[in-house]
């Protein structure tokens, strides 16, 4: 019983140092993990924009021979757009 809580005490104690390396760590990302992260939000972005302007393009198209109104053609197929969320690009 005496061993468990001299190793448990020697546990906590190394479980104390690593949280008081980590609360005095000013930086815990790495430059390499932002430079990553960085990179696929813009790789995100690019993708984003490209599928938005495509389907514009497509339901332009199919709005030039539809009788009614943009808006009442969403709400019959169903579409949300960005808008409607409020969510612009960043």
């Amino acid at each position: 019983m005496a061993g468990e809580i001299k190793e448990l005490r020697k546990d906590c104690a190394s479980y104390a140092e690593k949280l008081e390396r980590i609360k005095s760590a000013a930086n815990h990302v790495t430059p390499e993990e932002k430079e990553k992260v960085c990179s696929e939000q813009k790789l995100y972005c690019k993708e984003w924009r490209r599928r938005k302007r495509m389907a514009t393009e497509l339901l332009e198209a199919i709005l030039e021979g539809y009788p009614k109104s943009k808006k009442q053609f969403f709400e019959e197929v169903g579409i949300e757009t960005d808008e409607d969320h409020n969510v612009t690009l960043p």
